[in-house]
């Protein structure tokens, strides 16, 4: 099993980053926002899935423990499969799938490409119970002044290429006092924005 990766990011596009470890690539799979995320010749550290199958090895990664967690909950799903569960959380964050599946709403789960009713009525029945133990409590930084997920999503990015939790969330906060409603709405812009900020070297 492949927990998690360390190495230097040899290509980030689309879904899919190529991670050298140790002279090796791997190729890992992950969502649209943490692939914007990453740095080409920077180092990158990833949490990871290996789903094993007769034809093929898949790698999925992730910028922290929770959604690695909540993947797995997803991927163990009758129906959602790896790449269902990797396509729900590149439009809900943990957060957000926690309260649809507490709120009994399977609405948001509907909205992700290949999920039908009857899978997105299955993924909150069988989350139930479940998903409040990986659920990340609220964060008490000024960063919550952006949207939750819009703000934090970017603050997990941050953190991911090695800037303190403290000097990442200053950043986002301050970008977030500057920008408009679109910006601020925009996980991509709004990364973007903050790095321009904190600068291009990430200090780990």
């Amino acid at each position: 099993m492949i927990s998690s990766l360390r190495g230097t990011v040899l290509s980030a596009s689309g879904g899919t980053a190529v991670i050298e470890v140790g002279g090796v690539g791997f190729a890992v799979q992950l969502t649209p926002d943490h692939v914007l995320s990453l740095r080409v010749g920077e180092e990158a550290f990833l949490h990871t899935s290996l789903i094993v199958r007769e034809d093929a090895l898949q790698l999925f990664g992730f910028a922290d423990r929770e959604q690695l967690e909540v993947f797995e909950l997803l991927n163990g799903v009758s129906g959602v499969g790896p790449k269902s569960a990797i396509g729900v959380l590149s439009v809900l964050s943990p957060d957000e799938i926690a309260e649809a599946v507490s709120a009994d709403d399977d609405a948001p789960f509907r909205k992700v490409s290949g999920i039908g009713p009857k899978t997105a009525k299955l993924i909150v029945l069988s989350l139930t119970g479940k998903i409040a133990v990986v659920r990340r409590p609220a964060r008490a930084t000024k960063a919550a002044a952006a949207p939750s997920s819009v703000s934090d999503s970017v603050l997990v990015a941050l953190m991911g290429l090695g800037w303190p939790e403290k000097v990442a969330a200053e950043a986002v906060t301050e970008v977030v006092a500057d920008t408009d409603e679109a910006q601020r709405d925009s996980v991509q812009t709004l990364l973007r924005l903050t790095l321009g900020r904190l600068g291009p070297a990430a200090r780990r």
